[in-house]
């Protein structure tokens, strides 16, 4: 299990406010060694964690489908995010709240 930045955290409390602890533990079990990304550190993961963040909207379903992706080709999550062309894209991401 590898934790979160707190730059992640920040994000998920945005997009996931009342589920927040449940989204950062199936970042930290399931987005994480298994993915094969390297370095396997919380800011080496960042990257993937904030692309599968963005990717899901706010919604828990969309969010598990961009989870499964990024097991089978992590760089397919990070284009459809738009993060796949440059290492620091990432950072100057931060969502809106979702619409409830």
């Amino acid at each position: 299990m590898v934790d979160l930045t707190q730059a992640t955290m920040d994000r998920i409390k945005i997009l996931f406010p009342h589920a927040h602890e449940h989204v950062a533990d199936l970042l930290r079990v399931e987005c994480a060694e298994d993915l094969g990304w390297k370095p396997c550190t919380p800011a080496g993961l960042e990257r993937i964690r904030f692309a599968v963040l963005k990717l899901s909207r706010g919604r828990a379903d969309r969010l598990r489908h961009a989870i499964r992706e990024a097991h089978l080709d992590w760089r397919d999550v990070l284009m459809a995010a738009g993060f796949g062309l440059s290492v620091d894209a990432h950072r100057s991401w931060m969502p809106d709240a979702p619409a409830r």
